[in-house]
């Protein structure tokens, strides 16, 4: 049985959880709040390009520019995107398990692996599949030349015909306690799917050619898709985390709770048991004075 030292003991080292807990709550939600801001601004401008440039390919050759060949060939790059840190549920989990289901069911052995984040990194390097390259330690300062860079190497070896297929999965920020991993083709820039309307394609004017605008527009679609992917999953993770905290923190207030009236209890039943020894000995002297 647990005595009052130790069950101090454990109250103590649990408020001491619940500080923490709660202060990375509060960091969280700021960082949150700014990471939201920026994402909400940026997808409009996303959404649209990634509208126009599907339209432009659907009514275009695939001649006209390299990013919009379509191979044939196995070669397949996967593009992981998680956060460099953990404690923020299921958020790393659910891209990774994602991930995984869907590099097992490519029906190809040429598959390498591009992670963004020190937990993917983790994760696969121990796996048999080859990763070709990791980015890690930008997440507190993510810019947008950070997109660029990974944008212009995935870019790079498509045009260099090192691979065929560039596959994006990542978490989507939906709302503070809802992140939805996802999976997009980001190479080659895929064709825009007729919705529910006349069908008829957009017949567009180049000026002053084709080649010009889609050598222009399609690498700056490239970098911000991968761009909004990122600051989705930054956005992401840190409400995932704020979620989290404010979890861990409510079950370390229900856990003080319990301890304390496991406490109390305790001290009662010590004060009880002494008294009954006071009044045993007191009993015992009267006896022995009586006799």
């Amino acid at each position: 049985m647990a005595t009052l030292r130790d069950i101090q003991r454990r109250i103590r080292s649990v408020q001491s959880t619940q500080k923490i807990t709660r202060a990375m709550k509060l960091v969280a939600a700021a960082k949150l709040r700014r990471a939201q801001e920026r994402i909400l601004a940026a997808r409009p401008y996303a959404g649209k390009m990634k509208e126009l440039l599907g339209n432009l390919v659907a009514g275009a050759d695939g001649a006209i520019h390299p990013l919009l060949e379509q191979r044939e060939g196995p070669r397949r790059q996967i593009v992981i995107v998680t956060a460099d840190k953990g404690l923020a549920g299921a958020f790393n989990s659910n891209v990774l398990r994602r991930s995984l289901e869907f590099v097992r069911s490519s029906n190809t052995q040429e598959v390498t692996l591009v992670v963004v984040g020190r937990k993917a990194r983790d994760f696969y390097r121990r796996r048999q599949w080859p990763i070709k390259r990791d980015m890690l330690g930008f997440w507190d300062r993510l810019a947008y030349g950070h997109a660029q860079e990974l944008a212009d190497y995935f870019m790079q070896q498509y045009l260099g015909g090192e691979v065929d297929e560039v596959y994006l999965i990542y978490n989507e920020f939906r709302s503070v306690a809802l992140q939805r991993p996802v999976r997009e083709q980001l190479l080659p820039i895929p064709r825009a799917e007729n919705g529910g309307g006349s069908g008829a394609e957009v017949d567009y004017i180049y000026e002053p050619s084709p080649e010009a605008i889609l050598g222009d527009l399609l690498p700056r679609h490239v970098r911000m898709q991968v761009y909004r992917a990122l600051m989705e999953s930054l956005a992401g993770e840190y409400g995932a985390r704020m979620t989290a905290m404010e979890a861990a923190t409510k079950n370390a207030k229900e856990m003080i709770e319990v301890l304390t009236i496991q406490y109390n209890k305790a001290r009662q039943e010590k004060i009880t048991k002494e008294l009954l020894d006071i009044v045993g000995g007191a009993e015992a002297l009267k006896q022995g004075a009586e006799a």
